[in-house]
Formats: structure tokens, C-alpha cells, sequence
């Protein structure tokens, strides 16, 4: 046995499939890229989202800064959540000398499976100070409840 295998074999390993799963959707390819196309990382405004579940409802938080509330639109099909949208570039000025270009637009759409229970038909959004909050509230029977139990008959 190699060294490695001896030491993982010894140690307690704990792997998170959720922490995992976060990273694989963090991973975008198209960013690897950018430094082979120069205007590419201008063009590709990817909004980051965090994704919650409270006991009630599942939140999403997302900062868009610079882009319209009738730019984004949010849409669900079965259970499956869509918010897309579009922050657009700002007109150049040639009166102005421009050292560098860093900030992104261009279109952006993102997709999240909903589990069985949420309620889509109730759902809120709100963008405030260009953060998008949409909050997708759990179907009352997908809520968990508390089962007593019982003691059998006293003697």
C-alpha cells in the first residue's frame, strides 16, 4: 500500500455530497477561456446565486447590480425554477481616456430543480439595491410535522 492509501486509510474522511455539488455548479468552463478571447470576460455577466431552505420556504439571493427589474424575468416549469436577465454594456465615451474594461454584461440565465412540496404558485420576488431575492414557500403538506408518541396504556 502506498503511503497515501496508508494515510486516507487512517483518517476519518468526510465527504459532503451537497458541498460538492455546490462546487461542480460553481465551475464555469467558459471563464477558462477568457484569457484566449480578450473581450470575452466582458461579455459574460454571470450572476451569482445563494440558495437556503428555511423550515417554511426555499430562498434564493442573487446580486445583479445595474440590471432593471423589467430586464429579469423568473419563470417555472413543473419543477423547474428559470431567472434570466440582461445587464447591458454603457455606451463608451470618447472624450474620456479608458485604461481597462473589467466590469461584465451581456445575458445571463440560470435553472434550479425544485424538490417535491414547493409552491411556485405562491412564490415572491423582490429586488432591492440590486439584489434579487425570490422566495419559493413549501406546500403545507411538504412541511415537516411532529408525531407524538405515545406511551401505551398505563397498568
Amino acid at each position: 500500500m502506498s503511503d497515501i492509501v496508508k494515510k486516507t486509510a487512517n483518517q476519518a474522511i468526510e465527504w459532503d455530497p451537497m458541498r460538492a455539488m455546490r462546487e461542480m455548479l460553481r465551475w464555469d468552463p467558459f471563464r477558462e477561456m477568457s484569457p484566449l478571447i480578450p473581450a470575452f470576460d466582458r461579455m459574460a455577466f454571470n450572476p451569482s446565486f445563494d440558495v437556503t431552505e428555511t423550515k417554511d420556504a426555499y430562498e434564493f439571493r442573487a446580486d445583479v447590480p445595474g440590471v432593471k427589474q423589467d430586464e429579469i424575468e423568473i419563470s417555472a416549469t413543473g419543477n423547474r425554477l428559470t431567472v434570466s436577465g440582461k445587464r447591458e454594456s454603457e455606451q463608451e465615451s470618447k472624450t474620456e481616456n479608458a485604461y481597462t474594461y473589467e466590469r461584465q454584461f451581456g445575458s445571463f440565465s440560470r435553472s434550479f430543480t425544485l424538490p417535491e412540496g414547493a409552491d411556485v404558485d405562491h412564490a415572491k420576488s423582490d429586488l432591492k439595491d440590486g439584489v434579487l431575492t425570490l422566495v419559493v414557500p413549501k406546500k403545507p403538506a411538504a412541511q415537516a410535522k411532529k408525531i407524538a408518541i405515545s406511551t401505551g396504556p398505563k397498568s
